[in-house]
C-alpha cells in the first residue's frame, strides 16, 4: 500500500444568499506552504482552512482530512471534515 500527503488550502466565500461556498482548492508541497497560502486566502475571501489528507491514492483510500489551521469564516467543523 501506498501512502502519500496531500497539503490544501481552501478559501471560502459568501454567495449573494450569504451563505459560505468553497472556493477553489490548491494544493501545497508542505503543511508550512498550505498555512502560508490559507492565511493569503483569507485576506481576500470570506475565510479560508488548510488541512492535510494522507491515504493511497492508487485505490482512493483515505483518512479523514486533518485541519491545520482555520483563518476567519468558515462552515463548521463538521462540515469540513465529514
Amino acid at each position: 500500500m501506498m501512502s502519500a500527503t496531500y497539503y490544501v488550502a481552501l478559501p471560502f466565500n459568501r454567495g449573494e444568499d450569504g451563505d459560505l461556498a468553497a472556493g477553489e482548492a490548491r494544493e501545497c508541497q508542505t503543511s508550512a506552504a498550505a498555512l502560508r497560502e490559507a492565511a493569503r486566502m483569507a485576506a481576500t475571501s470570506a475565510g479560508a482552512v488548510a488541512f492535510s489528507r494522507s491515504g493511497d491514492p492508487g485505490v482512493g483510500e483515505f483518512e479523514d482530512a486533518k485541519i491545520l489551521r482555520i483563518f476567519g469564516e468558515t462552515p463548521s467543523l463538521d462540515a469540513l471534515i465529514g
